[in-house]
C-alpha cells in the first residue's frame, strides 16, 4: 500500500481507529462517573451519614423500627377500645327543665336535671324552690325508667337529654 510521510496507510487508519475509540472509551468514563456521583449522593443522603453501617443493617433497624410502631399501634387501639367501653357508662345525655313548682314563687326556680349513658341509665335530679324552704330529689334511671313515680318534669328531662344525644365519630384530628 501507500505511504503517507513514511507511514503506510494501514497504520494511519489503525491509528485512527484507536484513537476513536479511545475517545469513545473516555466519553463512556465520563459518563459512567457521572452516573456513579449521582448514584453516590443518593447513597449517602439514603445512609444519612452512617458510614459504619451497610444497608442491610439500615433495613433491619427499619424493620425493628416498623415493628415497634405497630406494637405501639396495637396498644393504642386496645386502650382506645377500653375507653369507648368505659364511655359507654358515663353521662353522655344531659336535659334539664326549669319550672315553677309554687304559685306563689316566679322565676322558674325549680328545676328537674337528668344524667343519662348511651343506655338511658343514669338519674334524674329534682330540685324544688318555694319561699321558705327548698328540697332536692334525686331518682335513679335505668333504660329511661325509674322504679320510683316521675314527675312531669322529670319525664321532659329525661326525653329532652335522649333527644339531644350526638354520637360524635373518632377522628385522629386531635
Amino acid at each position: 500500500m501507500e505511504e503517507f510521510l513514511g507511514i503506510s496507510v494501514e497504520s494511519l487508519i489503525f491509528a485512527a481507529f484507536n484513537f476513536l475509540l479511545i475517545f469513545i472509551l473516555l466519553i463512556m468514563t465520563l459518563s459512567n462517573r457521572a452516573k456513579y456521583k449521582k448514584l453516590k449522593a443518593r447513597y449517602d443522603k439514603f445512609m444519612n451519614g452512617l458510614s459504619d453501617r451497610n444497608i442491610e443493617q439500615l433495613i433491619d433497624d427499619c424493620i425493628e423500627g416498623v415493628n415497634i410502631v405497630n406494637e405501639k399501634n396495637r396498644n393504642i387501639e386496645m386502650q382506645i377500645n377500653r375507653i369507648e367501653r368505659n364511655l359507654l357508662h358515663c353521662i353522655q345525655k344531659i336535659g334539664v327543665v326549669r319550672f315553677n313548682a309554687f304559685d306563689n314563687v316566679g322565676s322558674d326556680l325549680s328545676f328537674s336535671v337528668a344524667l343519662l349513658d348511651c343506655n338511658d341509665n343514669g338519674i334524674v335530679l329534682s330540685g324544688l324552690y318555694a319561699r321558705d324552704s327548698s328540697a332536692t330529689y334525686a331518682k335513679p334511671v335505668v333504660s329511661g325508667r325509674s322504679v320510683y313515680p316521675l314527675s312531669a318534669e322529670e319525664i321532659q328531662a329525661i326525653d329532652i337529654a335522649r333527644k339531644t344525644y350526638r354520637e360524635y365519630p373518632y377522628t385522629n384530628n386531635i
